[in-house]
């Protein structure tokens, strides 16, 4: 599967997923520092789903109805980067059907999926 990193995802989430086959694209090598409205973009034009730990793209996307082709949003707060690349990539192999054209928050023993953002 194809993702673009948000630059605040962990650097150990991004190689954990480029080790299990995915191309995984880094803001943080590619473009540091650029807006979250030109992070959605680069996604959006590459049909990428993004990895975020940013809040603010469920507004982008619920609110202002931003078209995507999915965000993972990654809250795991108070657990080392080496446990959220093992709960990250675990919950993508396990779901990877259901990720695409939804809006997916991955938290401490919960995932959730909406699919209404198509």
């Amino acid at each position: 599967m194809n993702f673009l990193a948000d630059e605040n995802i962990d650097r150990q989430i991004v190689e954990r997923l480029r080790q299990e086959g995915h191309n995984v694209e880094y803001v943080g090598e590619i473009d540091p520092g650029i807006t979250d409205d030109e992070v959605l973009e680069m996604a959006k034009s590459k049909a990428f789903l993004l990895l975020t730990a940013d809040k603010d793209f469920g507004e982008l996307v619920f609110r202002q109805q931003r078209i995507t082709h999915g965000v993972i949003l990654i809250r795991l707060a108070g657990f080392s980067s080496e446990k959220k690349a093992e709960i990250v990539a675990s919950s993508i192999k396990k779901h990877i059907k259901e990720l695409l054209h939804a809006f997916t928050v991955i938290s401490k023993g919960a995932i959730r999926i909406r699919h209404e953002i198509e």
